[in-house]
């Protein structure tokens, strides 16, 4: 019993007195640690530091205050905001023909540029002080998403300016004088701005781009100025055909040392006009067939003036940085909002090509295969709106939230991928005719570029989102990491002894914590509501914990290689994600009121986030390098197996009765879908068939009942049916019309585009 004592008194000795644990335990530890934790590059660490944590932090902390995330003010536009909608975007709407602009013009019409340059629709991130309209994120966003339910080409030709280009790096770190100089020009559409980023040899390693810029002394305007000398070669930059002033991205060389000691200054971005001596733009691109202007720009030993460097000669070698953080707002908005457009477009017309479409007398949504499709793509798209909203909310508390806009790009272009295809399973051949009355179409050929485009969605899921969240949003590593790169060693050791005690606090009780919860099920876990949902935060919670502690023995174990294993990394980032897209789904059924009809979409979503959090955490202990590790790790979490299921097909046909009749859940979950005018247009025709079918059902009941009792045949097409079911007085004058009406918006609405030989000929690329 003494020796136990004395072995305790010991072990107190050394963990409480500071000087004694520094050296006997914290010492081999750091030493240890500097080896297998993975360092950190320039480019690293200045994304790391560039990114706001957010939500994500309290997701990977193993406790989420549930509290915290239903405080988040809900995002809303403003009165003027709404104006803007209801005004200058609708009227931009009933401009467009998105068949004649992708098929025939390749091009917005004149009028459509005009209007979108005299209306602010290039000037909603800039302030109105410079002449713009100064709109929120969440405006932002809703703007480019309605517009992209009419129009792809459209939204993306009014999404660049307002995402990572010249307006915003200029507002964030532009020198007054080149503020004054350019903003006005931009906010009244004047000046065209496009960026350039990627090149033939650069792609989502932005920090690889070889496109140089050498400080020296040159000719300008007619004096002897010290400037820089370009050369570069860039692709896939969209506005560059039309634009006015470029935005590029350099990697930039002082060899005299004119600007200061260092030869190698890094990533810069200057803003140079396109009418500048030696600036060229190189020929088209079509990405997908689509008409928004991309191409190519390219220059050679091309001068330039310092003061050209967005921010000024100070701002030399910090390109990386700046561009890090506007690329998070940009994937925070732009795609995201794309990505909803598809789901608000795919819902509304989906559910009622299922309805208005029949085979063996009755409407293909009865049928549970249409069903399970129809379901998910209802669910996704409410998750989609969910996640839209919350993520560009975050941007307008300023934040740069860069683990959750990494999360929003992936999983949201993914989803809407998904969704889109379902919807042409069940359009089937309606959505294969490239056409005017195609509405799926464009947004098929378009899809591809979401995925691709603002970091490849590889290496966005592979690299980005665990990469940079374990790191980020951990609660000491990043601390750790900067103890461990303080040059001051002893400095460097103190900090490191104060981080560890907190760590190994954090991991025990992450360990406890989480066999608990898996002996328990996360039963005793809190939730800040009741009712059907508060299950789900239980689970959630237990989730959370479950990452937080695999995160700690992955980095642990593997160290440095964590970076190398992106099959184990990724799975982790999944786990992050769902937890992320299932929090936002949940704050969106708060923040809209708990409505009872949202209760399947809810269920159907957050089941399917468990659902995929079991498959990634099965899928990361299947494959974790040591065997040992991962039966503690399995038995910890899961000591009773997995037990998450998809959600139940009831769940999934709740979905599809909610969208195959006209009512307030369909109107909420699609209100970005543009629905045009009457009959000429094919959104219009479908929702036009859809309500005439629908209000046609007291009369067809009529003729079902005969058709039962054996006065009228069965199996008749319609329009036989119909004049059958008038002559037995089965039905009136005024019920036949009404149905002949009905039966010829129904067979226009399914109907497909077919062309003379040679009417297509001139429109070949």
């Amino acid at each position: 019993m003494s020796i136990v004592i004395l072995l305790l008194v010991a072990l107190i000795v050394v963990l409480g007195v500071a000087d004694i644990r520094r050296n006997l335990v914290t010492k081999p530890i750091f030493a240890v640690f500097k080896k297998i934790l993975p360092p950190l590059s320039d480019t690293e660490r200045e994304a790391m530091e560039a990114g706001d944590v957010w939500w994500d932090g309290e997701l990977f902390k193993g406790k989420p205050d549930w509290h915290k995330l239903h405080a988040i003010p809900k995002a809303e536009l403003s009165a003027e905001e709404q104006a803007f909608m209801d005004n200058e975007v609708e009227t931009l709407l009933k401009m467009l023909d998105d068949y004649k602009i992708v098929q025939e013009q390749r091009d917005l019409p004149a009028e459509v540029w005009s209007y979108i340059k005299g209306n602010g629709f290039f000037a909603m991130i800039i302030p109105k002080s410079y002449g713009g309209r100064e709109f929120s994120a969440i405006a932002n966003s809703t703007i480019v998403s309605r517009i992209a339910t009419r129009s792809l080409t459209a939204a993306v030709t009014i999404m660049v300016p307002n995402s990572l280009g010249p307006g915003e790096l200029l507002m964030h770190y532009g020198t007054q004088e080149q503020k004054d100089r350019w903003l006005p020009g931009l906010a009244a559409g004047k000046e065209v701005p496009c960026f350039a980023l990627t090149g033939p040899e650069a792609g989502s390693d932005a920090g690889g781009i070889p496109d140089t810029g050498v400080v020296c002394k040159g000719e300008f305007e007619g004096k002897e100025v010290v400037g820089i000398r370009l050369n570069w070669d860039k692709r896939y930059i969209t506005l560059a055909p039309v634009a006015t002033v470029l935005g590029l991205a350099f990697k930039l060389y002082d060899p005299d040392n004119l600007l200061g000691e260092k030869t190698e200054l890094g990533i810069t971005c200057a803003l140079i006009p396109t009418s500048h001596q030696g600036v060229e733009i190189g020929d088209r691109h079509f990405p997908m067939n689509m008409a928004f202007m991309n191409g190519t720009t390219y220059g050679k030993d091309v001068f330039i003036p310092l003061d050209w460097i967005i921010g000024g000669p100070d701002y030399a070698g910090r390109g990386w940085r700046m561009l890090v953080e506007c690329l998070s707002a940009g994937r925070g908005i732009s795609l995201p909002a794309l990505a909803t457009a598809t789901g608000h477009l795919a819902t509304r017309m989906t559910g009622a090509y299922s309805y208005v479409r029949q085979q063996f007398g009755m409407s293909i949504g009865k049928f549970e295969g249409v069903q399970e499709a129809l379901g998910r793509i209802g669910a996704y798209t409410y998750s989609l709106e969910a996640m839209r909203v919350m993520t560009a909310g975050a941007i307008d508390l300023n934040l740069s939230p860069s683990v959750v806009t990494a999360i929003a790009k992936f999983h949201m272009t993914e989803m809407s991928r998904t969704l889109l295809n379902d919807a042409f399973d069940i359009h089937s051949g309606r959505a294969i005719q490239v056409g005017p009355k195609n509405y799926l179409a464009h947004g098929y050929m378009g899809m591809p570029i979401s995925i691709t485009v603002e970091g490849a969605n590889i290496l966005t899921r592979n690299l980005m989102i665990f990469g940079q969240g374990a790191t980020r949003c951990h609660p000491y590593v990043l601390q750790e990491l900067e103890a461990a790169a303080n040059p001051n060693a002893e400095e460097g050791l103190k900090q490191f002894d104060s981080l560890l005690m907190k760590h190994i606090g954090f991991a025990m009780g992450n360990t406890f914590g989480a066999l608990f919860q898996g002996l328990t099920a996360g039963a005793f876990n809190s939730s800040p509501v009741a009712g059907e949902t508060a299950k789900y935060y239980k689970q959630l919670s237990r989730m959370s914990r479950a990452l937080a502690l695999c995160a700690d023995f992955s980095m642990l174990m593997l160290g440095g290689d964590l970076k190398r294993k992106e099959m184990l990394s990724a799975r982790l980032g999944d786990v992050l994600s769902h937890l992320y897209i299932a929090s936002a789904v949940l704050k969106f059924y708060e923040d809209n009121g708990r409505q009872v009809a949202d209760l399947p979409f809810v269920r159907y979503a957050v089941e399917r986030n468990l659902f995929e959090i079991g498959k990634a955490l099965d899928g990361f202990l299947q494959n974790f390098p040591s065997r040992v590790v991962a039966r503690v790790l399995k038995t910890l979490v899961f000591p009773f197996g997995i037990g998450y299921k998809m959600p139940a097909d009831e769940t999934a046909q709740d979905i599809c009765d909610a969208l195959l009749k006209p009512g307030v859940i369909r109107d909420r979950l699609t209100h970005l879908c543009f629905i045009g005018e009457g009959e000429n247009d094919p959104t219009g025709l479908m929702e036009s068939a859809f309500m005439a079918v629908h209000e046609a059902q007291p009369v067809m009941k009529k003729i079902y009942a005969a058709q039962k009792q054996g006065t009228i045949a069965r199996k008749l097409p319609m329009d036989i049916l119909i004049e059958k079911a008038l002559e037995a007085s089965v039905i009136s004058s005024d019920e036949a019309q009404q149905l002949r009406v009905m039966n010829k918006l129904r067979f226009e609405s399914i109907s497909v585009d077919s062309f003379k030989p040679g009417v297509l000929s001139d429109n070949a690329i």
